[in-house]
């Protein structure tokens, strides 16, 4: 078991010598706690660990880590004693604003995340004692965490560094050769990339919420009532446009189907058109439903969600310029992948070149999907996603059935190679090599 243990030993008082007689102090036993590094570390700071998708809650009530925070908690206490780790990066999703059921009524944004920074104040407390350690500790922004100000950051962990490199989007690149890129990979996610274009005639100033935001408020709302067994009665378009002659309405249609797969279990009634969600932030002001979002065929024959997000394939180009992409994708690639672990794999390798072994780009590493991944492209070159820490990740099962949470990468940096490693935290506080299983998982 490699985890933190208690010590007992004894402890024996100096022999003092006083007028040439010796006195023994009697014994007493003192118990001390002793917190066990992750590994047996090397006498070189080259370890970078890398972990996304923790999902702390504003209450418990809306968290998504419950069972696993204590494990999270200790894993960083023993990160800090783990002396050749140089960097922990937090690849995004970390204090989660989107995770919020219906009922929820939006407070000041910094006021939300003070209260979610309070309510994980233990696990806050184990990122200061990484820093003390002398670790750098960063923090990349992700989807469920696009607003985040960095003034909330610095007020709870002085000291620790956040990666906006856009409005809403973080890139960290770090290691001996600057040779590792780190980002939550959202920004190529049509559902879940910062959109301040489509919706700005709604909300008449600055938005940055897309799809995918409003998606999650109605799963948290389902997830929250104990997962009813209501089904969507969703419409149903079942022409698909021509997609070389037609690829506005093909990409249109793309849209729709990711909607009505994310959309197909979790009505919270049995009606789309009720007006549940109300929303008071981020330039809405108003009351939606599942109806206002969802794609169907309108009267002039065209795909469109009717209020929210009308015609979204036509500002793609525009998103994909303003969240800094530097190599942009057709709009029905990248809704038909929003759901595939291996379309973001591709955009490590169209956006990074990760699988040349010319590049200056050794490794990538993505959250978001929350389905752990590893590729190796030979010459010390890989893709990996780190996965994620929460309770419940059903987006990944094991052949046995379980689902795969606590998952994190090492990367280990030098001025003429790279090395990375994926493990999964165990229970029992042992590391879990997930390389190999991974490795056989793409080969499916």
């Amino acid at each position: 078991m490699i985890k933190r243990k208690v010590l007992y030993f004894a402890v024996v008082l100096l022999v003092i010598s006083i007028n040439g007689c010796t006195t023994l102090s009697k014994q007493n036993t003192v118990e001390s706690t002793v917190v066990l590094p992750l590994w047996d570390a090397g006498s070189t700071r080259d370890k970078i660990i890398v972990l996304s998708d923790i999902h702390t809650g504003f209450e418990d009530a809306y968290a998504e880590i419950l069972e696993n925070r204590p494990y999270l908690i200790e894993f960083l206490q023993r990160t800090a004693v783990t002396s050749d780790v140089r960097e922990v990066v937090l690849n995004g999703d970390i204090l989660d604003e989107w995770f919020l059921p219906l009922s929820f009524v939006e407070i000041d944004r910094g006021d939300f995340y003070r209260k979610n920074i309070e309510n994980n104040k233990d696990l806050i407390a184990a990122f200061k004692e990484v820093m003390d350690a002398g670790i750098n500790l960063v923090y990349v922004v992700g989807n469920h965490d696009m607003s985040v100000n960095i003034k909330y950051i610095e007020e709870a962990i002085p000291g620790m560094k956040v990666c906006s490199q856009h409005l809403g989007v973080g890139l960290y690149r770090t290691g001996d050769r600057n040779e590792i890129v780190i980002e939550h990979g959202h920004r190529y996610d049509v559902f879940s990339a910062p959109d301040t274009i489509t919706n700005a005639r709604l909300t008449n100033g600055p938005t940055m919420f897309p799809p995918g935001y409003f998606y999650a408020r109605f799963a948290a709302d389902w997830v929250l009532s104990g997962k009813p067994p209501y089904m969507a009665d969703l419409p149903v378009i079942e022409t698909v446009p021509d997609r070389v002659n037609d690829p506005d309405q093909f990409g249109a249609y793309a849209y729709y189907r990711t909607m009505a797969t994310v959309f197909k279990n979790i009505t919270p009634t049995d009606g789309i058109g009720d007006k549940l969600l109300d929303i008071r932030i981020d330039g809405y002001n108003d009351t939606y439903s599942i109806q206002d979002l969802f794609p169907v065929r309108n009267e002039q024959g065209e795909i469109s969600a009717p209020v929210l997000f009308p015609n979204y394939q036509r500002t793609w180009e525009e998103r994909q310029k303003a969240n800094g992409v530097k190599v942009h994708s057709s709009f029905a690639v990248a809704s038909l992948g929003a759901l595939d672990s291996k379309y973001f794999e591709s955009q490590a390798r169209a956006q990074f070149e990760v699988d040349n072994a010319q590049s200056d780009t050794s490794v990538v590493l993505f959250g978001h999907t929350h389905v752990p991944v590893f590729y190796d492209y030979g010459n010390d070159h890989y893709y990996v996603n780190t996965g994620t820490w929460i309770d419940h990740n059903t987006n990944y099962r094991e052949a046995d059935g379980s689902l795969l949470s606590r998952t994190f990468a090492v990367v280990t940096t030098a001025p003429s190679s790279t090395a990375v490693d994926i493990y999964q935290y165990q229970e029992d506080g042992s590391l879990r090599d997930l390389k190999s299983q991974l490795l056989a998982d793409r080969e499916k």
